[in-house]
């Protein structure tokens, strides 16, 4: 028996779709494990920016210690030890202490 002359064409489609639905499944793989997970984190950073008061004990990007002194738009000043530092507020990367 020879094979249809169809076949060969819907050996190709069904290989094409096939091709195709695993582009597709590669994308929400992607999308799943490293593009919501990166949204999520900087919405919660976004949240503890927001939340940011003065008195709060936090910690910055380059691991300094203080307590904040003065929110303004795009700036903290912070007190550790003996300094005042100011920072941006994206350096804030955790609050240890809220302020009661």
């Amino acid at each position: 028996m020879a094979p249809s002359p169809n076949a060969s064409g819907d050996d190709a489609k069904r290989q094409g779709l096939t091709q195709l639905g695993l582009v597709v499944f590669m994308l929400v793989v992607m999308y799943v494990m490293v593009l919501r997970p990166q949204q999520k984190k900087a919405k919660e950073q976004s949240l503890l920016l927001k939340a940011l008061k003065v008195g709060d004990k936090v910690i910055t990007s380059s691991g300094i210690l203080g307590v904040v002194t003065s929110v303004r738009d795009d700036t903290v000043t912070l007190r550790s030890a003996e300094t005042k530092l100011e920072f941006q507020k994206s350096a804030i990367v955790q609050i240890t202490e809220r302020a009661a």
